[in-house]
């Protein structure tokens, strides 16, 4: 299950990464073709927009680039006794993946949640081993187990 979900989030962030590229490629196009074609005040305003769509766009492909790093530098096959960043863990029929903050995914019938390790989620739980409890935002966490 484990290889599963780290497959998927991987596959994830690849896709962004990928959608994100051909976002850009394609308003750089649409830039190059503006610009052939039209003069004046109102092809200026559109392509300073464009330019600022790219600039927003390539901020946020940097930022997908950089979690996925630390995703893929992230050892998820360390088995240890005690949550640490790479965990699988399952508490109260929720799988937490200890690695960056990802959406919540299903699979197979069971709900995940990618959580960064500076979340206070993680937090508490990095200290903790199977069979602890936790509560946070008055929710009980009883930890079924860890991989």
């Amino acid at each position: 299950m484990k290889q599963k979900i780290i497959q998927h989030y991987s596959n994830f962030l690849q896709s962004k990464i990928d959608s994100l590229r051909q976002m850009i490629a394609d308003l750089t196009e649409d830039a190059k073709n503006d610009a052939k074609g039209s003069a004046g005040d109102k092809h200026e305003t559109a392509l300073s927009m464009m330019h600022l769509e790219q600039e927003k766009l390539n901020q946020k492909l940097k930022e997908v680039i950089e979690t996925k790093s630390i995703f893929d530098s992230i050892d998820f096959e360390k088995k240890h006794a005690k949550v640490t960043t790479g965990s699988l863990v399952l508490a109260n029929d929720i799988y937490f993946l200890i690695s960056v903050s990802l959406p919540k995914v299903e699979l197979e019938g069971k709900t995940i949640f990618a959580v960064s390790t500076q979340a206070p989620l993680a937090q508490m739980l990095m200290v903790c081993v199977s069979g602890d409890q936790i509560s946070l935002n008055n929710v009980a966490y009883k930890i079924q187990s860890i991989s």
